[in-house]
């Protein structure tokens, strides 16, 4: 305890008690903020609060927890990269849920048809088909049964005259790759490791731009939005003039002038000049409605009303809706992202330094989000200048910036007010990029990323002496915890429960370590006798 006579700056000074059992916990690896939830047991009717742990891949919000996920991704990569047997993916057999709401839909459906030959009004049967569907597409298929909702927008499939043309191979039914033969008999399969980035803005020292006032802040903005589907598109270009079914794992981290870029291990090889020939060819055409001009703003904006949509504040009326904007679209897109000129390629072979000194950069900022480490003033000056480039740049078709330009977004809502959006790459961690961090093919590691945890969970219980036994799933029974539930004991007692937990579980590893070193060596010394 804190004697009372300490002097007060001394006790300010003093860390405090919940910092130490945060700190505490974060080196025994226990998550520091676990979820409570109430779970019954149906066998023996009793209810106990478990704490689970919050999951969190970033290191700002829990370092264990993103600790553990980038363990998985690395083990995830490193698996996946040097395949040497076909990935076989059986899907499962549809349940009898799936089964009954498709018959269901049918027999609706029939109804609905009958009606209408017969003249009657099908509106309660529409609705009844609509909730359907929405049951169907979230009853755990993939894909959906009854094709595109609306007609897709025919757009010219010819490629830019700007862009060179794209060599094609005849597919292969693989996903392994090429290997090859050396002279002493041996078999190698290589693998590629690829680095692609984003072109210039304008001439950057340390990680900020020269002159602020001459760098194309707009066009990095758009390119950070779009990068996304460029890399979708790199994939299938790839694909295309690789000749096989091309597998990655990549991850997307900022530069350091905060632009995104891909790292990309891909499994099986292709020339380098290859590699950036696809690069060079490759490009994504955003085909949405002009923003050249600004139509609103300030405290004069679209109205919104009940029934109608966004109404112009001066004549009353009706917005154009995304749809109708997009049919009247000019020829040419609003803007076309392509990579830079910079293409690293690097050849990879399985088991040596380089591979995992790759796995290791792979997943070097996967707990860092992509604002982090702006580390002198001119950077965040510079970050402060992209994030306010951002805002009112459409990020989706959904994105309240389009009242901005007199366009009702997609599925409008009340409430909607440019320069608002609460979208994710609005936000100023994310600097445009909304697109997933890690990016893994299907038939990447033949395994899902919850797959790979329960390996590590079976491998952890095997060193430890259990087996782990299938649990009935219909044994336990969970529930959330309301807030301010008297059950639940304070964070700090919860934190020290899961840390002498953890504090047994190392224990017994050690002693199973060591006893395993104590055999290996007595063995040792009985061969050297």
């Amino acid at each position: 305890m804190t004697d009372r006579s300490t002097p007060r700056a001394l006790r300010m000074a003093q860390p405090l008690a919940r910092d130490v059992m945060e700190e505490v916990a974060k080196q025994h690896g226990v998550c520091i903020r676990p979820v409570p939830l109430k779970r019954l047991d149906t066998h023996t009717g009793q209810w106990e609060i478990i704490d689970v742990p919050c999951g969190s891949p970033m290191d700002s919000k829990c370092p264990p927890c993103a600790k553990r996920n980038k363990q998985l991704r690395k083990a995830q990569c490193r698996e996946g990269w040097h395949l040497d047997k076909e990935p076989t993916i059986t899907p499962d057999q549809p349940n009898e849920e799936q089964c009954w709401l498709v018959e269901f839909r049918a027999d609706i459906q029939a109804q609905r048809d009958d009606t209408e030959r017969d003249g009657g009004d099908t509106t309660d049967l529409d609705a009844v088909i609509e909730g359907l569907d929405e049951e169907i597409n979230a009853a755990g298929m993939r894909g959906s049964i009854f094709g595109r909702a609306t007609a897709k927008r025919s757009r010219s499939t010819r490629r830019r005259q700007d862009a060179p043309d794209l060599p094609k191979r005849t597919m292969t039914h693989t996903s392994l790759g090429q290997t090859f033969q050396a002279p002493d008999g041996r078999t190698y399969r290589p693998s590629l490791f690829v680095t692609l980035t984003l072109p210039s803005y304008g001439k950057v020292r340390d990680g900020a731009p020269v002159d602020p006032d001459t760098y194309d802040y707009a066009r990095a903005a758009r390119d950070a939005l779009h990068f996304s589907k460029l890399v979708d598109r790199f994939v299938q270009n790839l694909r295309r003039v690789a000749g096989y079914d091309v597998q990655y794992f990549a991850t997307v981290e900022p530069q350091k002038r905060l632009a995104p870029h891909l790292h990309m291990a891909i499994r099986g090889t292709l020339p380098r000049a290859e590699i950036k020939q696809i690069a060079a060819a490759t490009y994504h055409q955003v085909w949405w409605p002009s923003v050249d001009q600004v139509v609103f703003e300030g405290e004069h904006l679209p109205v919104w009303q009940e029934g109608a949509g966004y109404l112009d504040p001066d004549t009353g009326e009706v917005l154009p809706s995304w749809d109708e904007a997009l049919d009247e679209l000019d020829a040419e897109p609003l803007h076309v992202i392509r990579f830079g000129d910079q293409v690293d390629v690097k050849g990879v072979l399985a088991g040596t330094k380089d591979a995992d000194q790759c796995i290791r950069y792979l997943s070097k900022y996967l707990t860092k989000s992509l604002g982090d480490g702006l580390d002198s003033q001119a950077r965040q000056e510079h970050a402060a200048r992209f994030v306010e480039a951002l805002r009112y740049e459409p990020c989706s078709p959904t994105c309240p910036n389009w009242l901005r330009h007199g366009v009702q977004p997609k599925d409008a809502k009340a409430g909607m007010t440019p320069g608002r959006c609460r979208s994710k790459a609005h936000k100023p961690e994310h600097l445009g990029y909304a697109g997933r961090r890690v990016l893994v093919s299907r038939k990447w590691s033949n395994k899902t990323l919850a797959e790979h945890k329960q390996d590590r969970r079976t491998w952890v219980l095997e060193a430890l002496g259990k087996t782990d036994e299938p649990t009935d799933p219909h044994r336990y029974v969970w529930k959330p915890v309301p807030a301010g539930d008297a059950n639940v004991p304070p964070l700090a007692m919860r934190l020290l429960r899961s840390v002498r937990e953890r504090q047994r579980w190392r224990a017994h590893m050690a002693e199973l370590q060591a006893r395993a070193e104590g055999q290996d060596l007595s063995a040792t010394e009985g061969r050297a006798a």
